[in-house]
């Protein structure tokens, strides 16, 4: 599976290692591991990834960097997938939704956690204590804005970036 991701700065992943101290039982993500999910480039299950990749290029064209936000500390309770809860950033950009609207009518929205039901995140970490994570969820935190001015083709399987794509595309 692959995916479009926008890469986190330095500030907001200090932020998450910072906070997930606070959750010892959970699986915290640890520096280089976070990420902002966009979009999965899902289509049929024979699609090689150079087309994935063109056709999100080619639906992207002419897309201008964008500013995000990182506000808060939110919670999943329960997980679509994986161990739960899950402790997060909470992400807002009203441009970020636009696009994932955009890339979601080219690419077939995951159901429970695209389309919809998109909620832009950054993962502190997953499992552990409810209670903990509870605790920590709602926190307010000293908001850290940054620009998209690239997006990440993502190799989920290998756990790798693939290309790059510079903005405005």
């Amino acid at each position: 599976m692959y995916s479009l991701n926008v890469p986190v700065p330095a500030a907001v992943a200090r932020l998450a290692s910072d906070l997930a101290r606070e959750l010892p039982d959970a699986r915290a993500r640890v520096r280089g591991e976070h990420t902002l999910l966009l979009k999965r480039l899902r289509a049929g299950t024979d699609t090689p990834y150079s087309q994935l990749e063109a056709r999100a290029r080619d639906v992207l064209r002419g897309q201008a960097p964008f500013e995000l936000r990182v506000p808060e500390v939110g919670l999943f309770r329960e997980a679509a997938s994986g161990p739960s809860p899950v402790v997060y950033l909470a992400v807002e950009s009203p441009e970020l939704h636009r696009v994932h609207r955009t890339l979601a009518t080219a690419f077939d929205p995951v159901e429970e956690v695209e389309g919809e039901n998109y909620v832009p995140h950054i993962t502190i970490a997953r499992g552990g204590s409810l209670d903990r994570a509870e605790r920590l969820a709602g926190r307010s935190v000293e908001p850290i804005t940054w620009t998209a001015t690239e997006l990440v083709f993502w190799d989920a399987e290998r756990e790798q970036p693939v290309s790059r794509l510079s903005l405005p595309a």
